[in-house]
């Protein structure tokens, strides 16, 4: 079937998102391991893409961490320098889908004031016909939840729609509600995947 709308995952499929490697330019790659051993800042994070305040709880965790302080408040401080650089293939492919006439989707996790503050330093974030974001929605992926929630909202069968994502788990999740879907490795076999799918040329994918 030929999808009826496409479905982009945002963290390392648009725009790269790697605090470890920011930690480690910051610290080292040895201090970095401390510091993410002794804090789940990984599991901070989830709790803000589920809906929880972002600068707020990030500075409550630092408090209460009083030996990386410092460290867990540029998950805030830096953390546009976390969520760079752009994927600029990926964009382009999200812009020749819209230039045809495809609705293309987010679904991400994000928090709410995060992607807000995003949105002013990316553009494109802003050019989905829908943007499904975590933070609103009060759930995260993998959870099948919010996939029946993006179903129930855009109307669209779910063998109808093509999700692309980085991470394994939520290509699963998705899978299992019907999706057709493409485990994100990188730009050129997302637009390998679009051409196949019928959605845009070679031309029109970069390939």
């Amino acid at each position: 079937m030929t999808p009826s709308a496409v479905v982009f995952d945002i963290g390392n499929v648009l725009i790269t998102w790697n605090p470890e490697r920011f930690y480690d330019a910051q610290l080292g790659e040895a201090r970095r391991r401390e510091l993410f051993a002794a804090v789940d800042l990984h599991g901070m994070n989830d709790r803000i893409d589920a809906g929880a305040l972002f600068r707020e709880t990030i500075y409550e965790l630092a408090d209460q961490t009083p030996e990386w302080a410092t460290e867990i408040r540029w998950w805030h401080d830096h953390w546009i320098d976390m969520a760079a650089p752009r994927i600029e293939h990926s964009i382009a492919l999200l812009r020749a889908l819209r230039a045809k006439g495809v609705p293309v989707f987010a679904l991400t996790n994000f928090g709410i004031h995060s992607f807000a503050y995003a949105k002013t330093q990316y553009d494109f974030l802003g050019e989905f016909d829908r943007a499904y974001v975590s933070g609103h929605m009060g759930v995260i992926k993998p959870d099948p939840r919010i996939f029946e929630m993006v179903e129930q909202d855009c109307g669209i069968a779910p063998e109808a729609l093509l999700f692309t994502d980085d991470r394994a788990d939520n290509i699963a999740a998705a899978t299992a509600r019907g999706w057709q879907v493409h485990l994100f490795a990188g730009p050129q076999g997302w637009a390998t995947r679009l051409v196949a799918a019928g959605l845009l040329t070679a031309e029109e994918a970069g390939l």
